[in-house]
């Protein structure tokens, strides 16, 4: 892999770096095509892990956390209590919506810090990687936003690879819906189905960041890619 090799002509920094936004339903691989994104050159923003940075010890996040689910999803020793919280968010679409509205403000407040730096150094493309890109008002901030899914068995494969068990699996895929994919489609600028091969997946993204980048550069900004 090159990474960024050789800028296009057409260049032009003044207009920032393309942004592009990657969602999709858990499981089907929005880090897998970010950390391909990263190694073509892209500066990577994953919003869900900033999440965690917002509802830290000591952050104001967690007051308003505590005044909404009580001092049951919290740790003796303050700290949040995660699976707790995610027991409560999981299996009630209410309580998940109320604490994505305590979150996202933050959240996103982090993620223009991130972009605000990658234009000042002059990255060519920044990729913005959220499950709740819509929703937490960050797709309207991208150029693109590409729909990252996979079918449904590969999904549930993926979750019980990361340990997760049949119960709690069905309840995350339950508490997204099953119409996920489809309700995001409206928001999308490209679709990348990974259901396939590891390299098969590389193929496409390299094929979907030319596409997006080309109307902003003018051409490819890396040099040969090589296919693994």
């Amino acid at each position: 892999m090159s990474g960024v090799d050789a800028m296009g002509q057409g260049m032009t920094r003044d207009a920032g770096p393309v942004l592009i936004g990657l969602t999709g339903p858990i499981g089907c691989g929005k880090s897998t095509v970010g950390a391909m994104l990263g190694e073509l050159g892209g500066t990577v923003i994953d919003a869900d892990a900033l999440s965690r940075d917002v509802t830290a010890p000591g952050q104001p996040a967690l007051e308003a956390i505590r005044a909404r689910f009580g001092d049951d999803v919290f740790e003796d020793s303050g700290a949040l209590d995660r699976a707790a919280l995610g027991a409560v968010v999981f299996s009630d679409p209410a309580a998940l919506r109320d604490l994505e509205a305590i979150v996202h403000p933050g959240v996103r407040a982090l993620v223009e810090e991130r972009l605000a730096r990658a234009t000042r150094d002059g990255d060519p493309f920044v990729v913005i990687e959220a499950i709740k890109l819509v929703e937490g008002g960050l797709a309207e901030r991208c150029d693109e936003v590409w729909l990252i899914e996979c079918a449904t068995d590969v999904q549930r494969e993926r979750l019980a690879g990361r340990g997760m068990g049949p119960d709690d699996i069905e309840r995350r895929l339950e508490t997204q819906g099953a119409d996920l994919a489809d309700r995001l489609t409206e928001h999308a600028t490209r679709r990348l189905d990974t259901s396939g091969s590891m390299e098969d997946t590389r193929e496409r993204v390299e094929d979907a960041l030319a596409g997006a980048l080309a109307p902003r550069f003018g051409g490819p900004i890396w040099g040969p890619v090589e296919r693994r």
